[in-house]
Formats: C-alpha cells, sequence, structure tokens
C-alpha cells in the first residue's frame, strides 16, 4: 500500500494504491481534491503515517443509520432485551431521524453538540397531534448521549472510523441535585397494607412492602426460589416488559442475584398464597409447571405495567398519598435507615452493586442519621461530665 500526489485539471489528489487480497488486482482509491500540490501532499504524508500505525481506514460511505442497524442487529445477542429495546429507541427516535442521512465517516462533535441541543428544545413528539412540542430532559438527552458514544465506540473498534466523535461532543449533564424520591411514612405505609387485605394482589404488596424488592424481581420469583422454612427468598431472575410482551431476564448486576431474609409475619403470608395457589391449580396446568409465586389463573407471568395499573387503582380507592410503586422500595429503605439498620445491610438486601448508589439515593435520610449518632455517642460518657 502506498500513497503518490496527482494533478487532475485543476486540483491535485491523493492516491492510496493497494492490491485486492482476493484477487492480487490493483486498486487505486482518490481522496479528495486540494487546491494546492502542498496541502495535497501534507494529506498524503498524514495518510501514509496512519497506515504505518496500522490505523488507515478504507473511505467509507455508509451512513450513521444504516450503521445504527448494522450496529443493532450484532449486538443483539450479546445485551439483554430490554437494553435493546432501549437502545432501538434511542437511535430511531432520536438519532436517526435527525442524522441518520450523514455519513458515519463525516460525523464530527460539532454536529452531535448541535443533536444533543436539538434534542433538548424539540426532541418530545406532541402528546396529540397539533399540540406542543417539547424537549427532553438533560437525563434523556444524556441516556441518548450513552447509546451514541457505545455505538461509535465499536465503529472505532471495527475499524469503520478512526476515532469516535462522542469524545469529541458535550452532552448536557444531569443536575448535581436530585429529586427527592417519593416514600411513605410508617404509618401510611401500615395503613395500605391494612386497607389492601383483601385485595388480589396483597401478598405482592407485602413482600414489596418488607423487602425492597424490585417489581420485575417479585414478580419473576419462583417457588422453588423460596425457601419458607428458613425465611429466605433467593433472587434469581427477574421479569422485563418490552411493549406487552413479558420476558424472563437476569438481573441487571451479580449483586442483583442475592438471598433476602423474610421476616415470619412474611412467611406467613406466603405460605397462606402458596395454599390458595395450590388449591385454585390443576396438576399439569400452566401454575404448577412454571411455578411462579404471582402469575394469572393460567400460571402466565403478570404483566409489570397491569400491576403498576393495579397498584394506582388501590390508592386511589382506598385514598392514599400518590407514589410509584418503586416508593414501597423506597419506603422500606427509609425506614429501614430511620431504625438504624446499617447502610451496608440495606445495600446488599436492596441488591444495589455499591454502597454509594444506596447513601447517594438515600441522602435525605443522612442528616437525621447524623443527629441521632450524635446524640448516642455523647450519651455513653457526657452524663459523668455534666457536674
Amino acid at each position: 500500500m502506498r500513497g503518490s500526489v496527482v494533478k487532475k485539471n485543476d486540483r491535485w489528489y491523493v492516491v492510496i494504491e493497494d492490491r485486492d487480497p482476493a484477487t492480487g488486482a490493483r486498486k487505486r482509491r482518490w481522496h479528495s481534491g486540494f487546491r494546492t500540490k502542498r496541502e495535497a501532499q501534507a494529506a498524503c504524508n498524514e495518510l501514509a503515517a496512519a497506515m504505518q500505525r496500522g490505523d488507515y481506514l478504507q473511505a467509507n460511505r455508509q451512513t450513521v443509520g444504516e450503521f445504527a442497524m448494522e450496529w443493532l442487529a450484532t449486538i443483539a445477542p450479546t445485551v439483554r432485551p430490554s437494553t435493546l429495546d432501549k437502545y432501538q429507541r434511542d437511535l430511531r427516535a432520536h438519532v436517526i431521524r435527525h442524522i441518520g442521512f450523514v455519513q458515519l465517516a463525516k460525523l464530527d462533535g460539532p454536529a452531535l453538540n448541535r443533536l444533543w441541543a436539538q434534542l433538548a428544545v424539540s426532541g418530545r413528539k406532541p402528546a396529540s397531534p397539533g399540540g406542543p412540542v417539547t424537549g427532553l430532559s438533560a437525563k434523556s438527552v444524556e441516556n441518548v448521549a450513552m447509546t451514541v458514544h457505545r455505538m461509535l465506540r465499536d465503529a472505532v473498534r471495527w475499524g469503520r472510523i478512526p476515532k469516535s466523535p462522542a469524545d469529541m461532543a458535550d452532552p448536557p449533564k444531569r443536575s448535581a441535585t436530585h429529586r427527592p424520591i417519593k416514600a411513605w411514612k410508617t404509618e401510611t405505609l401500615r395503613a395500605f397494607l391494612e386497607a389492601t387485605r383483601s385485595d388480589e394482589l396483597s401478598p405482592l404488596w407485602i413482600l414489596l412492602a418488607t423487602t425492597g424488592l424490585r417489581r420485575g424481581e417479585a414478580l419473576g420469583l419462583r417457588w422453588s426460589d423460596i425457601d419458607l422454612d428458613n425465611g429466605r427468598a433467593h433472587i434469581t431472575q427477574t421479569m422485563i416488559a418490552i411493549g406487552w410482551k413479558v420476558y424472563v431476564g437476569q438481573p441487571k448486576t451479580q449483586a442483583g442475584r442475592r438471598p433476602v431474609a423474610l421476616d415470619p409475619l412474611t412467611v406467613d403470608v406466603l405460605r397462606r398464597h402458596l395454599g390458595a395457589s395450590e388449591r385454585a391449580s390443576t396438576p399439569g396446568d400452566g401454575a404448577a409447571a412454571r411455578g411462579l409465586v404471582f402469575c394469572g389463573p393460567d400460571g402466565e407471568p403478570l404483566h409489570p405495567e397491569r400491576v403498576y395499573q393495579a397498584f394506582r387503582r388501590a390508592l386511589i380507592r382506598h385514598k392514599m398519598p400518590t407514589i410509584p410503586l418503586h416508593g414501597l422500595r423506597h419506603t422500606w429503605a427509609t425506614i429501614a435507615l430511620q431504625a438504624g439498620v446499617h447502610p451496608r445491610v440495606v445495600q446488599e438486601r436492596l441488591g444495589h452493586s455499591n454502597i454509594a448508589i444506596t447513601l447517594q439515593t438515600y441522602s435525605h435520610v443522612l442528616p437525621t442519621m447524623h443527629d441521632e449518632a450524635a446524640a448516642s455517642v455523647a450519651a455513653l460518657f457526657m452524663p459523668g461530665l455534666r457536674d
């Protein structure tokens, strides 16, 4: 492979000569024309240096949209279905729609910065025809940027571009101040569990409230994952919804695969729920085959969105303060920390990958814990010094 400078008409061109490894035939690739021989020679020298380093890339007319579709198809077997679905939505709605026609080799940092700015102003489709156009939140734009960053990182690894334009762009950063989580006080949680005792999903509400499990983790529980005699639930799988289809997935991190201790009252609730499930099932039906703790009459998994809607209806019916279903998890963690449970125990029980996530998420509890720690430690030695 070698390069040379050739004049054609009134322009100077860099020509790369190579041989086809399959046929041995000589190939010539012409690079953009330059006004002067000096400019062309400088470009030729740069290409020669790239060839020596082994990072010379052949000219590629593939567009961003074409590469995005190739990338999605290639990584599909290697990522969780929910992750793939997120990548598809990010790229189709916010990237291909705006810059899909741009050649991948010509994409640069400023073009991505313009895209981030555009998404922040008008990235969200109107809620109704003719409705106002609004922008995505900084968090949403950052999430799209993370997807693009991973895609372009692979484009570099696959030899499609020499360096990633995403490294030269500046996506918006989320505010350092986090929105306060929505959680109930102890009295409100108790009132909700009392009011819903006769609900069909009462055992699920109780399990979520007493363990801090995620919705998908609870819906993925099988009876074989629960040791009622020793009061343990083993989290080994989760239910994931993509559209209206439900998939069995693996916990997101290794920390997500964990044993969770069950209190005696929750064990008793689950025993009664198991007895009711056995009485309602017949040999060989779906429930017996799948063994899910929470499922439909046919044994099929409960759709997470339907469970969420059932929770919302229960809040309205019993006139309870509005929180998302995930708020039961936040409520458990908040009550546990306020009760003096060590943050490390809370972290492991919730399945957070590290304790920093726990402390950051529930930072609103920490000031109270500091006050109690100051008073408790001082009480050990201060009384004797008061005189």
